[in-house]
């Protein structure tokens, strides 16, 4: 058969075209679809130089692949064609009353209405499968559903009513055929005919909805159908007639045998064309031939085992095919052809029950053949996926793999090994591993081996070791070697990973310098922290001794000579007892500061609701004075922190709205929120705000009212305010891995918000 011929030059191609985008593609631009070059999705994964060079080669390939699945389905086609142009025969010869159109032959048995119109149905059914658009596919799934139902409507009424009722055949014939030619012709569709049909449609509807899992069912469905079609040929060349008759039923016509013959061939064809690229590796039209022997031996010598045995190699075809339940379903197709085999002859009363025995046998031992054929298969399928993952890991590791034997020798050497060593897999794959090495290990390394080959003693087997590698070039590089032993069988491999850690190196290089300069950084701010020591001392003692000096001569005179001077030289002295005030309250301030930033904060959880309680308890006079008052704006929760210092915060930001205020009633609120947004679009969490309707702060100095000793206007009651207050308040806040900000409208009021990072209860913070 010329399928065969096509089937053993069939080109496997592991590229693969949707028919439809192949149809659209066509009908678009009349010419044959692009390689998967032009595709963009796929572009950037193939090189592209030479451009031309490569998309021609390519489309090459694609069109050596795509031209036999189109003579798979064109040989489909014309068989449904041919299908149905027999049936359209058959039946114009039924309604036409010509018998010989029937018949074929005088005396043979005749093709029956239904057996005409289920080849009618099946042609149509099997030529629009194999066309893409929606309409043929719905045309061929009704047509076939109606073959396939007729014909397992007739095999229902054979085994419940018997051979004697033709009422199915009937059903549609009497309303189109004159009941005396009826009479003449006589008989119906036989049981083996509509067996052939109801598998073969039902093998199309579930390719058409079920195509993955539906191509090995309709290639054996294929080999069956052919295999019934051959036997009744055989019957009717060996006069023969147990193999177009099964049993008292009626019988199946010569011509129905050929167009069986051909509508197996079909769907042949159409189970190549579903499956190009995974069919068995030697010509699939063995099993065929395995099944028309075996049932024809059943036929003609149904007693015995030795029989059944015939379709063990059918079995084992198996191994040939990609699918792993291969075997099960030619064992279920023997078993079958064994039932066919048994039912199709006359059997001895004597002997029934011995051939019953034997069949039995026979499917049992075929099915333990099928499921240890499956279960190898599994093991086979699961070993290649591994070695297929672990070649797959190989090739895309980054890091080098070199496997050697137990002489050294190269075995196998990745991708990234040729990059990392410089030599192509040609040049390493049966040379000793030592060409790798510099000195001392090229030498030492054979000795190593032939250690552990009369000791088995391990040095560095599986371990991580820091050697050196050598480069094709002859640079020496460093690199982590990993070496684990792989048995198998009384052989020994040795697989090695080698990483190159030349940056790593370096980096521990560039490393301990940085660590060498950071020591020197931090000697170095130690001796300035110690001096600042210092300095805060001789600030501390030395620098307010002449401040109180200053201030305490200047009272004296106040004091004792205050009536001897006249009025300038009162006020001056006043001007020089208040600017030592301030001077001693500016060095105290500078000396909180810089201890503000070294020394350890105490945290722990702190209810903040209090801690403002506190506060406000603490202002109660400078309130009253004030007329002012503090609200809470909803409950504050608690927070890790230092208690001490965030009081200190609240004190400064609540001291600062009420004195900085041109309110008669200046109104403070305190609270917290869980999402802000704020003017600018900036989003933060767990944000605390101090809110007052004071005389607001312009944009231009939001930055400077955090800067030490930076006022910008003097307060109401006095001038003993040094500006360090916000200062203090933003170290702090910072000590605390927050952040403070502020929002203001001139003339409304000020809005200060800040947040406190995480820290655990119990932990102290980093001078």
């Amino acid at each position: 058969m010329n399928l065969a011929v096509l089937r053993h030059h069939h080109i496997a191609v592991p590229l693969k075209f949707d028919i439809p985008y192949r149809r659209s593609f066509r009908k678009k631009r009349g010419t044959a679809p692009p390689c998967l070059l032009s595709i963009p999705r796929f572009r950037k994964r193939w090189p592209r130089e030479p451009k031309e060079d490569t998309r021609v080669q390519d489309q090459g390939n694609v069109d050596l692949q795509d031209q036999p699945r189109r003579h798979y389905r064109g040989f489909a086609i014309a068989v449904g064609c041919l299908m149905f142009l027999l049936g359209v025969t058959a039946l114009a010869g039924w309604l036409l009353q010509v018998e010989i159109v029937i018949s074929l032959v005088p005396g043979f048995p005749s093709m029956a209405f239904n057996t005409a119109l289920c080849f009618v149905l099946s042609g149509v059914g099997l030529a629009a499968s194999t066309l893409a658009a929606r309409l043929f596919r719905v045309t061929a799934t009704i047509t076939a559903g109606l073959a396939a139902a007729i014909a397992a409507a007739r095999l229902v009424e054979i085994v419940t009513i018997g051979r004697t009722f033709h009422n199915v055949d009937m059903l549609i014939t009497r309303f189109l055929v004159p009941p005396d030619f009826i009479a003449k012709i006589g008989g119906g569709m036989g049981p083996n005919t509509a067996l052939v049909f109801l598998i073969a449609n039902l093998s199309v509807l579930l390719s058409l909805h079920m195509e993955k899992k539906s191509r090995v069912v309709q290639e054996l469905t294929s080999y069956v159908v052919i295999t019934l079609g051959m036997i009744a040929l055989a019957g009717y060349v060996t006069d023969a007639e147990q193999g177009y008759r099964w049993g008292p039923y009626a019988a199946m016509a010569l011509h129905t045998a050929i167009g069986i013959v051909i509508f197996g061939s079909g769907l042949l064809a159409r189970s190549w064309w579903m499956q190009p690229t995974n069919r068995a590796q030697i010509p699939l039209w063995i099993p065929a031939a395995v099944c028309f022997t075996g049932i024809l031996v059943d036929l003609y010598t149904p007693l015995g085992v030795a029989n059944g045995i015939l379709y063990v190699p059918l079995v084992l075809t198996a191994l040939w095919f990609g699918n792993r339940n291969a075997p099960l379903f030619f064992a279920f197709a023997c078993t079958v052809l064994l039932m066919l085999g048994f039912f199709a002859v006359r059997h001895d009363e004597a002997a029934f029950w011995q051939e019953i025995a034997n069949r039995t046998i026979t499917a049992a031992t075929l099915w333990l053949i099928a499921l240890l054929v499956f279960y190898f298969m599994r093991n086979n399928y699961n070993l290649e996926s591994e070695r297929v993952r672990f070649g797959a890991l190989v090739r895309g590791t980054p890091d080098a793999v070199v496997v050697i034997d137990e002489r050294g020798t190269i075995k196998n050497f990745n991708p990234a090994a040729e990059s990392m060593f410089g030599y192509s897999l040609q040049e390493t794959i049966g040379r000793n591993i030592k060409m790798l090495m510099p000195e001392p290990y090229h030498s030492e390394h054979d000795g190593y081996l032939g250690h552990y080959r009369q000791t088995g003693e391990e040095r560095i087997i599986g371990t991580t070791r820091m050697v050196s590698g050598r480069r094709k070039n002859g640079i020496v590089f460093p690199i982590d070697v990993s070496i684990s032993a792989v048995v198998t069988g009384h052989t020994k491999t040795f697989v090695g990973i080698v990483r190159d850690i030349s940056e790593r190196v370096r980096q521990e290089e560039r490393m301990k310098t940085t660590l060498s300069q950071l020591e020197a950084y931090t000697a170095e701010l130690e001796r300035s922290n110690h001096d600042l020591d210092e300095f805060a001392y001789i600030a501390s003692h030395d620098l307010k001794e002449p401040l109180r000096g200053l201030h305490n001569h200047s009272r004296f005179l106040l004091e004792d000579y205050e009536d001897k001077l006249d009025q300038d030289g009162v006020r001056r002295l006043n001007r020089l007892v208040r600017l030592s005030q301030r001077m001693e309250k500016l060095v105290n301030d500078l000396l909180y500061f810089s201890r503000l930033g070294r020394q350890q904060l105490a945290v722990k959880r702190t209810d903040i609701g209090l801690i403002v309680k506190d506060v406000v308890a603490t202002m109660e006079l400078l309130l009253e004075e004030r007329h002012a008052k503090v609200i809470i704006d909803g409950r504050l929760p608690e927070v890790v922190c230092d208690a001490p210092r965030l009081t200190e915060v609240f004190r400064n930001l609540i001291t600062n709205a009420i004195k900085y205020n041109d309110k008669p009633a200046p109104l403070v609120s305190i609270g917290y929120l869980d999402r802000f947004v704020g003017q600018d679009g900036t989003v933060a969490r767990n944000v605390f705000f101090v809110k007052d309707n004071g005389k607001g702060i312009p944009q231009e100095f939001h930055e400077d009212i955090f800067r030490i000793f930076k006022r910008l206007e003097k307060s109401q009651d006095s001038d003993d305010g040094t500006g360090a207050g916000l200062t203090f308040v933003r170290k702090i806040i910072a000590r605390h891995n927050g952040d403070i900000w502020l929002e203001s409208e001139v003339g409304t009021g000020t809005t200060f918000y800040f947040t406190l990072g995480k820290r655990r209860e119990g932990q102290n913070a980093a001078a």
